[in-house]
């Protein structure tokens, strides 16, 4: 046996159990297609990730290069609101694409209704770049809106103090939730000139009307009007929700400019002192940056009436051969069956839930879902999605951890049949499901298949390095070719290492795709979900050690009942002890 394998010893024996941690029952996970397996990959063609945040946490010493493409990936399936179907992705200009994803109006914290669409779209965008594709993503700020100019006077602030502040808040937030920042970031005070030059577009071609200083578009004049959202005409109850004003030709008619009120912020136009209407901004400014014509046009589902479907008439209204290729559309936040709102006041705010979640479980909570569908808000489904990707960073972390011990070494042995053909149906699978309109619940579903792989693998190797230690004590009484024949039929600890490695940056490499791969060490993110974990369940570290000590005292005491019900309550709390020969520790799981 190699000197190098009697370090295995402390390491082994100080991992905890290879077991799906926290998970009183097993996860039902769909068997994927066989396929021919490729030919074996060596550990030094393997790669970690493509990106950044993967990159920091490759495993020590050893040489990658990427292996992972878009090589193979089935031919790009997207729905698209406009058809009511999944349609074949084909861009306007080969090998570029251009997206643009309504924003936020910057007055308040962005809540995780606001979270759900921009997961959605990032998953979309890291999707593209990944298929090789130069991606425009254009995601606006409306900073300037009847609730900010509330809101502001409310507070005593100017207009551009409060929209300021808070588009750096959003900011903050999606950059937690690992949302990659877009090509183009505008705000509607940047492009009032181009706003002014649309409208004026529309009024020439007898689109729209003035009327004492406000811009109306007249729908009756645009016979193309709700051909996205299908309504009838009839469905938008004008005055439903604000006064009808008498002044316009059709109580359906939208405003595309309003005249400017006593104390509110204006700007010079040829009708006056006044400000744009909320429809016009996305059409004036997705057509600046990315052309008349473009690719996606995205957004939460109740943008596609009124706003998306305005957008849609405003533009061809100016510009006729205007067209969006594909409009996308993001399902819900739903708290008791009713969309998640600030004007019903049933949000949580993206803080709220990243002061007792790490952001990652909330990114995977919100991807757990397929972005058409609603999500149903739970404080149940939040433990579930943190309690998965504590042990999916686990999983790796404990993989790392032995891997790294053969860094430096020139392992030669190719990787494990079986493996390899986890590894490469898992790849396919892969491609297959974000290729078929970005399956994301069948993508994290089967990650768990490859993770149970390499607990497999730790377990195998563990008992592997055991039984070598003995037939250590008993080589000199065996034969030398008796002993080789024995050992050539069970795989070597080079096979698991080889194994273990190449699971670990097929997982690492589609997390990564996902933006689900830390940016930080595993070491400190797997701290952070505990730190998190006890908050919610009010406890210090302090306090948790004196429980877990009490315990030990209980179990010396052969007072089971007691012990018992220690253990009981933790978990109640979302807190799972394990007892190891090194002690008793504990990990976050699901509250029972």
């Amino acid at each position: 046996m190699s000197a190098r394998f009697s370090l295995l010893s402390p390491l082994l024996a100080a991992l905890p159990p290879r077991v799906p941690l926290g998970f009183a029952r097993p996860f039902c996970i769909p068997r994927m297609a066989e396929v021919t397996p490729a030919p074996a990959t060596l550990l030094s063609g393997l790669t970690v990730a493509e990106d950044t945040a993967a990159a920091e946490t490759a495993l020590p010493s050893v040489s990658v290069v990427p292996t992972t493409t878009a090589e193979g990936a089935p031919p790009l399936q997207l729905f698209n609101s406009m058809s009511k179907k999944k349609e074949l992705f084909v861009p306007r200009v080969e090998g570029k694409v251009g997206m643009y994803v309504c924003g936020v109006t910057p007055y308040d914290f962005s809540h995780v209704g606001h979270a759900r669409a921009y997961v959605a779209f990032d998953v979309l965008y890291r999707y593209l770049k990944f298929l090789g594709y130069e991606v425009k993503y254009v995601r606006n700020f409306t900073d300037i809106d009847d609730k900010i100019i509330k809101r502001a006077n409310e507070n005593g602030e100017t207009v551009t103090s409060l929209s300021s502040r808070f588009i750096n808040e959003f900011l903050a937030d999606v950059a937690e939730l690992q949302c990659l920042p877009p090509s183009d970031e505008p705000r509607v005070t940047e492009h009032i000139e181009h706003i002014i030059e649309l409208i004026t577009e529309i009024i020439k071609n007898d689109k729209g009307y003035v009327v004492d200083g406000d811009v109306y578009f007249s729908v009756d004049r645009f016979p193309e009007y709700l051909s996205l959202s299908g309504r009838k005409l009839d469905d938008n109850l004008a005055g439903s929700r604000v006064a009808v004003d008498p002044r316009k030709q059709n109580p359906k008619d939208f405003a595309l400019w309003k005249a400017a009120k006593e104390g509110e912020p204006f700007w010079e136009s040829p009708w006056g002192h006044g400000r744009p209407g909320w429809h016009i901004e996305c059409s004036a400014m997705s057509a600046h940056y990315l052309g008349h014509v473009f690719d996606i046009h995205g957004g939460g589902k109740d943008l596609i009436f009124p706003h998306h479907e305005n957008e849609l008439a405003q533009s061809r209204a100016a510009y006729p051969e205007s067209e969006v290729k594909c409009w996308m559309h993001n399902g819900f936040i739903n708290i008791d069956d009713q969309k998640m709102s600030k004007s019903v006041n049933n949000f949580f705010t993206i803080r709220d839930i990243i002061t007792l979640y790490h952001p990652l479980a909330l990114r995977f909570f919100l991807m757990r879902t397929h972005y058409k569908s609603d999500v149903n808000h739970s404080d149940k489904a939040l433990e579930i999605a943190s309690d998965r990707v504590y042990y999916i960073y686990q999983t790796l972390y404990d993989c790392d951890e032995v891997v790294s011990l053969h860094g430096e070494e020139n392992i030669s042995v190719p990787v494990p049949a079986e493996e390899q053909k986890l590894v490469d149906d898992h790849n396919k699978a892969f491609l297959e499901s974000m290729s078929d309109d970005l399956r994301t619940t069948d993508v994290l579903d089967g990650f768990m298949e490859l993770l149970k792989a390499i607990n497999s693998n730790l377990n195998d190797l563990k008992k592997l390095q055991q039984k070598l230690e003995q037939q250590k004590k008993k080589q000199q009484q065996q034969k030398k070719q008796q002993q080789q024949k024995q050992q050539k039929a069970q795989k070597q600890p080079e096979d698991h290492i080889q194994a273990l490695a190449a699971l670990s940056a097929e997982v690492k490499s589609k997390l990564s795709i996902l933006g689900l791969m830390p940016p930080s060490p595993l070491a400190e993110v797997l701290e952070q979900l505990k730190l998190k974990a006890l908050s919610r369940a009010g406890l210090t570290e302090e306090s948790l050690q004196e429980q877990i000590e009490q315990r030990v005292v209980a179990r010396n005491n052969k007072q089971f009942d007691v012990s018992d019900q220690i253990r009981k309550d933790l978990v109640s709390k979302g807190i799972a002890l394990m007892d190891e020969p090194t002690g008793t520790v504990w990990r976050p799981c699901e509250r029972e």
